[in-house]
């Protein structure tokens, strides 16, 4: 299976119009010729945090949103894309719930990786961990079994809460083959086109090494999922969020990429009027990359962009962010951070609100991610040129919330009514059906404070010039009778 070099729509399975019936309700009202390159459906499995990234199973829909047959009647009319954490589960999986009832004597005890998998004699080495790049402040959670009484530590990468709800799986062990064999068969059963491997960075723990995208062990893992995957006819999408240069050994591999640069690229290029890092990066990137600008967590910083920004200007950028509303989440261990305290990991708040609600400004960003060669995603907060959720990130306190409002129906048709929007769709629509975009790429000379792009396939040829003074966004096409013709974005 080929994946649609056409734009795709990302979503949680309540977002628009509250559940998996309405989402289709939704789709096929509104976007049925919008969306053609499918649905990347944010997890809509039984989970016990992390807005669904902290799942008990895959083999389950959870009720709130409905069931695998709701996901399959939207996968008759688009494309289906969703996530398997490999990297971890629920504590409230039934797995692990056996194995906090029985501890070693559970049968499911082997899928978990109890500290002596990792120092012989069980006890976490400080030294050890000073190395990790941590996503808290200990990678490790203490439980106590319920039928002996005796306190077993567990590896947790992730987790907000103490002891953590997301309890990693041994990627070593032939249980949790099995176990992630089962799910991708589900997938498969499902009619699912595409997984992302969300987390997969961090399956491999191996003690001298930070325990992120440890090489070559990482490759023996991914070797066996493409394998797996393929021989079910998914396409798999790693998502690693690093130094762009492990990025690009994952496209050496034959991997489809997360391009996690250009959101930010963007972002510098429209707020400093200036395109040459853009133009540079545009002209030396894999071209077999999935390209966002929003999603549900916030735009990249670091380690994405290691490298390739100053921070110093990089600061300017964020503080920007910062007026028109956003927050930031930061890096945790102080060896990942620069040297002169730089530490943003992500910018949190809608692409919308970020670019100051400048509906050219917005447009500009979109042409320029359409035409960058790779299978666009729009996040359906932007999709809908929405705001900054500010009373979601009071309620919740969580700084990500601020770009996940969940939209009613009646939402959804007033932001239909907004021009913004409507502008969005008809340049999606131009992404989605000239042909030109199966062809070749240029990145065409042009002054500092412009962007010129070209795409050409035979007599088809569009090139897309914007003008960063006005942000304003021109496309000129060859149309179906070899004539010239042109666009406002």
């Amino acid at each position: 299976m080929a994946v649609k070099n056409q734009v795709q729509l990302i979503t949680y399975p309540d977002s628009l119009g509250g559940d998996l019936k309405s989402l289709k309700h939704v789709l096929l009202e509104h976007f049925s010729d919008i969306f053609k390159g499918g649905v990347h459906i944010l997890p809509p499995y039984p989970s016990s945090g992390d807005r669904g990234f902290a799942p008990l199973t895959y083999l389950e829909i959870d009720p709130a949103f409905g069931t695998w047959e709701d996901v399959k009647s939207i996968g008759e009319h688009f494309d289906i894309l969703v996530d398997i954490m490999v990297n971890h589960i629920s504590r409230q999986s039934e797995y692990f719930q056996d194995f906090l009832k029985k501890g070693r004597d559970s049968e499911y005890a082997d899928l978990f990786i109890t500290l002596d998998k990792i120092w012989e004699d069980g006890i976490p080495v400080q030294e050890d961990i000073d190395k990790m790049f941590l996503r808290r402040s200990e990678p490790y959670s203490t439980f106590e079994i319920e039928e002996t009484g005796e306190e077993e530590k567990v590896w947790t990468t992730f987790g907000k809460t103490v002891p953590s709800e997301q309890i990693d799986l041994d990627v070593r062990s032939e249980q949790v083959k099995q176990l992630l064999t089962s799910f991708f068969m589900n997938f498969k059963e499902q009619n699912i086109k595409i997984v992302r491997l969300d987390a997969v960075g961090y399956v491999i723990k191996k003690l001298g090494t930070s325990c992120f995208f440890v090489e070559p062990d990482i490759y023996d893992f991914l070797d066996w999922i493409m394998e797996l995957a393929h021989s079910l006819d998914i396409e798999l999408l790693p998502e690693v969020h690093s130094h762009y240069s492990i990025q690009y050994k994952l496209a050496e591999h034959g991997c489809w990429i997360y391009d996690f640069i250009l959101p930010y690229r963007v972002l510098d290029t429209l707020m400093n009027k200036n395109s040459v890092e853009l133009l540079r990066y545009l002209k030396n990137r894999p071209h077999k990359q999935f390209t966002m600008l929003d999603c549900h967590d916030g735009i990249p910083v670091k380690p994405d962009l290691d490298g390739l920004i100053n921070t110093a200007e990089a600061k300017k950028v964020v503080d920007v962010c910062l007026e028109r509303g956003s927050n930031l989440s930061l890096i945790l261990s102080d060896e990942h951070k620069d040297p002169d305290g730089f530490d943003v990991h992500q910018i949190r708040g809608t692409y919308y609100s970020i670019l100051n609600c400048d509906d050219d400004a917005y447009l500009a960003a979109r042409a320029i991610q359409f035409f960058t060669p790779g299978i666009p995603q729009v996040y359906y907060v932007g999709l809908l040129a929405g705001k900054n959720d500010e009373e979601n990130l009071k309620k919740t306190g969580d700084g990500r919330e601020i770009n996940r409002h969940n939209y009613s129906l009646k939402e959804i048709e007033q932001s239909l009514g907004k021009d913004t929007v409507q502008r969005l769709l008809k340049l999606i629509k131009f992404r989605n059906e000239y042909d030109a975009f199966n062809g070749e790429f240029n990145v065409l000379d042009s002054p500092a404070d412009q962007i010129r792009l070209s795409w050409q396939k035979e007599n088809k040829h569009c090139t897309l010039s914007i003008d960063l003074k006005t942000n304003r966004s021109i496309i000129q096409y060859k149309d179906e009778n070899n004539q010239d013709n042109e666009y406002i974005v």
